[in-house]
């Protein structure tokens, strides 16, 4: 048993831990003990992770062609095609050790490749005295005919000048992810499958304008059942055809590259379609091979075949599909699906997750499983330093994306998926005036903060038939009437609207150290997605991204659109994501009002329907002069633009909330409001003259040192100020009163010039009408 070098690390992280020191220890050894047979025994790491060099139809430099598959089940391989007219006798692969068949093929006799390009091919495989067409577990690309329902292999072998070669240059790892969720068939507006080609040259600008950084692009993998979303994968080392080629992906890959964003995929490692005719299920003519052969084989919630991790060869599978997709397509990194399922052997069926250490470690935890996703994660993050990996996981298994040398996994994230099922749940069952903030600022901050999250409102798992987006949600069948900017806005938009914003913002900007957003989403993409199936008359009105709607400016998408790119240009701009959790300040049940502080960015929200607020007291950690950031209530976001940006919000010394400081300002109805400390304004505040009762004498004294209840006179000294906002209201009753005949006076930012002689006395903290004030 290998000794895990840095497990105190992960101790003096997470003191929970420590009483399962023995287990972490053990599991770090089986990772070792694998990892050490395959460097010492199995070729090496590099060799060992590439099988696609060693496995399939492989061209070789002279035009002949090695065949070579893995199939111990088997009793006999033949290559069967276009090529040799279906002849089950003339292609006949020879058996090796181990399982393996080998076929080599000659180049024809000008020098050419016996196979042309384009042409069908399966491989007959005979067990048990039965022969079945299969096709190759390491196909490079497989298409459905027109006359059939049954997918086949397609040789993949274009000319060198029609190729698409993959830009050398691939972005820098972003130290914050903003990722926007995409699936290629559902890009297009019209009702069709999109092409990779299209959604390169359509999608991908939309996506580098709204400021994200990140694609991951799901569905990828050849699925032969359009429906399932990409996770019932028959071909694993081929791109979905029904988008195009291989080299179709390479050009979108390139071209997300050269918008200098990062590509991930949506890898399915979990499970594998259980299609026998044209998947991996009973490839060698056996239940096992790939798989489990009893009862784990199955998966039985998803009625799909499940992988024997612990067997060498589905090893080298998996980790060469991974290293496949980097190599041949440029992927810098991958969202890997279904963890969950992986980590347990009842795949968290049924199961309720408390948060007790207990429930992670023992007998119900699949051991073979962890091992290959450290393998997995060791190997990526060896070769690619630069690498991304994002676990599928809800069960919150500890240290999952920790370091392997403390005894973790090695992600780099996880998904925070309590967060979309709490605001379903919430816009499902509760009345607006019944929100629990307590309950959604404990969930938003519900994570292992040592271990980074990727937060979302809502991904493709919601917007499936069966559910809604959020807007959809939240506006229902007012979307189909009421959101051209010509029509009255009725309540529900308005509110639909304004909460839309606040979710999101709130979500990204708490709820975790990456931000995700599903495709559509970032403008409000009304109904849900329903797939082309029999249910529904194949038809594929649900199955698309109406992207017209946000390009129609007479339609209110374009507001929630572009409060999108805003929250992105503003974590941009602070990096707020990557600068540590929130600090929660306030919180008022009643109020409905939150707050808290992250990067040096002040976020205020008000989800009261029915009461705004004047001057609101909000604690500060740092003082300072704070303007105003982001505002949900701006007209460019569809807003009725009651706050002012242009103000300047001072803050005073007094702590409040667990804060050294506070400021003021006001809130409206349902929007929030977003202040950073702003270093182009002088933080210097007025001075005033302090006067006693008792020695009638003034003191000049920064406003920040006046006391409570002390008289207080602000002496402007002929000179235009910036008030602080708890003045302002104060200056804006006084400064047409004929005694103080000012010289200037700006209303909207309220900057006031009062002649030399002219002075204020107010009682700070009283309500201005109950000032006093005379000329002195």
């Amino acid at each position: 048993m290998g000794s895990t070098p840095q497990i105190e690390n992960l101790f003096n992280i997470d003191g929970y831990l420590r009483p399962h020191r023995q287990e972490i220890v053990r599991r770090y050894g089986q990772f070792s003990k694998a990892l050490n047979r395959i460097e010492h025994e199995l070729g090496g790491l590099d060799g060992f992770t590439k099988g696609y060099k060693e496995y399939g139809l492989l061209v070789q430099n002279d035009n002949s062609i090695v065949c070579r598959e893995w199939a111990p089940g088997a009793e006999s391989l033949a290559l069967i095609g276009d090529f040799n007219g279906w002849n089950r006798e003339s292609h006949v692969y020879k058996r090796l050790d181990y399982g393996k068949f080998e076929l080599i093929i000659a180049p024809t006799a000008n020098g050419d490749c016996a196979i042309s390009h384009g042409s069908a091919l399966k491989i007959a495989v005979t067990c048990n005295g039965e022969t079945k067409d299969k096709l190759s577990p390491w196909a490079h690309y497989v298409t459905c005919p027109h006359d059939s329902i049954v997918y086949h292999q397609v040789f993949y072998n274009p000319k060198k000048e029609n190729r698409i070669e993959l830009t050398t240059q691939r972005p820098q790892k972003p130290e914050s992810l903003r990722i926007y969720e995409a699936h290629v068939g559902i890009s297009s507006p019209d009702a069709k499958i999109n092409t990779y080609r299209a959604f390169a040259d359509s999608v991908i600008p939309r996506i580098h304008k709204q400021g994200y950084n990140t694609i991951q692009l799901m569905a990828v993998m050849e699925h032969v059942y359009y429906a399932s979303f990409g996770y019932q994968v028959t071909s694993f080392f081929a791109p979905a055809s029904r988008s195009g080629t291989p080299d179709d992906l390479k050009y979108l890959v390139n071209k997300t590259h050269s918008y200098d964003i990062t590509i991930l995929l949506d890898v399915v490692h979990s499970h594998a379609s259980k299609n026998v005719d044209d998947g991996l299920n009973r490839w060698d003519g056996t239940d096992g091979a790939y798989f489990h052969d009893n009862a784990r084989g199955f998966h039985p919630g998803w009625d799909s075949r499940l992988f024997n991790y612990s067997q060498v060869e589905v090893q080298r599978f998996l980790l060469s599909n991974l290293r496949w997709w980097v190599e041949e397509f440029g992927f810098d990194g991958f969202r890997f699906d279904g963890v969950t399922s992986m980590l347990y052997h009842s795949h968290g069926l049924g199961q309720s997750f408390s948060g007790n250490y207990d429930e992670y470690f023992g007998l119900s935890v699949d051991d073979e499983s962890l091992t290959y996703l450290s393998l997995a994660n060791h190997m990526l993050h060896k070769f690619y330093p630069q690498m991304i990996t994002i676990a599928e996981e809800v069960s919150g298994m500890p240290a999952l994306c920790r370091p392997i040398e403390e005894g973790g996994q090695g992600f780099d994230y996880r998904l925070a998926m309590s967060l979309p099922d709490m605001w379903i749940k919430i816009l499902k069952h509760q009345r607006d005036e019944d929100w629990d903030l307590g309950n959604i600022v404990h969930t938003l901050e519900n994570r292992r903060h040592t271990e980074k999250s990727i937060a979302y409102a809502e991904s493709h798992d919601q917007a499936l038939v069966g559910d809604k987006t959020i807007a959809f949600w939240l506006m229902d069948k007012e979307m189909y009437d009421h959101m051209s900017t010509l029509s009255l806005m009725t309540p529900i938009i308005e509110r639909g609207l304004a909460l839309h914003k606040m979710i999101r913002l709130l979500t990204y900007g708490l709820g975790g150290e990456g931000w995700l957003n599903f495709i559509g989403n970032e403008f409000g993409h009304p109904e849900w997605l329903d797939f082309p199936r029999k249910g529904n008359n194949e038809s594929f009105h649900y199955a698309r991204r109406q992207f017209n709607l946000v390009d129609d400016q007479m339609l209110r998408y374009k507001f929630l659109n572009s409060f999108d790119r805003a929250m992105n240009e503003l974590e941009e701009k602070y990096g707020f994501l990557r600068k540590g959790p929130g600090f929660v300040t306030w919180k008022h049940q009643h109020d409905k009002v939150l707050a808290f502080e992250r990067a040096g960015l002040v976020f205020v929200f008000n989800f009261n329907g029915s009461k705004s607020f004047e001057n609101y007291k909000v604690g500060v950690e740092h003082p300072g002069a704070y303007r105003m950031a982001l505002n949900s209530d701006a007209p460019e976001f569809g807003g009725h633009n009651r706050l002012h940006g242009d103000q300047v919000h001072h803050s005073f010394p007094e702590g409040f909330a667990g804060r050294s400081n506070h400021i003021f300002g006001a809130l409206g109805l349902k929007c929030l409001e977003l202040k950073c400390r702003d270093s182009t304004v002088s933080t210097t505040l007025p001075v005033v003259a302090i006067k006693t009762t008792k020695t009638k004498r003034s003191t000049l004294l920064p406003l920040h040192r006046v006391a409570l209840r002390q008289e207080v006179v602000i002496d402007c000294r002929g000179a235009p100020v910036d008030l602080p906002s708890n003045l302002r209201r104060v200056v804006h009753e006084f400064a047409d009163h004929r005694d103080y005949r000012p010289g200037r006076y700006q209303r909207r930012s309220y900057q006031v010039r009062f002649l030399k002689e002219a002075r204020l006395r107010y009682y700070p903290h009283r309500q201005p009408h109950r000032l006093l004030h005379r000329r002195y």
